[in-house]
């Protein structure tokens, strides 16, 4: 079974909302990454694995693009960057990891924004377009997320889109260098169901997990 319907010559699907479209990255994308990841940096790297030295450079992005559609091709992952409509102006990134079928059928949820764009919605948008997706389109069961207990933007956002606390993991990720606790969020299918566009319009994103 096919997940993921090419677009436009490139992996993935395009999914449009009021204000932006979630799309797979390109390398046509460079500058503007890593023009965005570069004057982010502080506001990104609490919340983040910490950067290869090699992160910003044309080289390293193309590797990440290569990982990027084996992912898509292998139905592993969907990584897919957020794109102001009204400029076509990239504002951050939101990926799907960790696909899993059997009788898991779940995946799991990560996002970053640029520093910038962040506090003006954009996130609660994207998750609200990337829920449908997932229990329609994709057919799974389960979607799951993890915060740090002090990323209290995000655990705002995931509850307003209906992710309801799960539990508490210990040194769940290693991020910013050190293995960070993480509170457990989890959405499923029937759960989501017949909710009205969760989490537009959410204010104060900050960055959940890497893509």
């Amino acid at each position: 079974m096919t997940l993921f319907r090419a677009v436009a010559g490139d992996p993935g699907p395009v999914l449009p909302g009021a204000r932006i479209l979630l799309r797979p990255p390109t390398m046509a994308d460079f500058p503007a990454w890593a023009e965005l990841r570069e004057e982010s940096r502080r506001f990104l790297a609490p919340w983040e694995p910490t950067w290869p030295a090699d992160d910003l450079t044309r080289t390293a992005f193309k590797r990440r693009i290569k990982r990027y559609h084996r992912e898509i091709r292998d139905e592993a992952g969907l990584p897919l960057f957020l794109i102001r409509r009204a400029d076509d102006r990239l504002l951050g990134g939101l990926t799907l990891s960790n696909i899993r079928r059997g009788v898991t059928q779940s995946c799991s949820l990560g996002y970053w924004m640029g520093e910038r764009f962040a506090g003006q919605g954009y996130m609660g948008e994207a998750v609200a377009l990337v829920i449908p997706h997932v229990f329609t389109a994709m057919r799974l069961h389960r979607i799951e997320a993890a915060s740090m207990p002090t990323n209290a933007r995000s655990i705002r956002l995931l509850e307003k889109a209906g992710f309801a606390r799960e539990g508490f993991a210990r040194q769940y990720l290693l991020i910013d260098g050190r293995w960070q606790d993480h509170v457990l969020f989890g959405l499923v299918a029937d759960e989501a169901a017949g909710r009205g566009p969760a989490g537009a319009g959410a204010a104060g994103e900050r960055p959940l997990g890497i893509l």
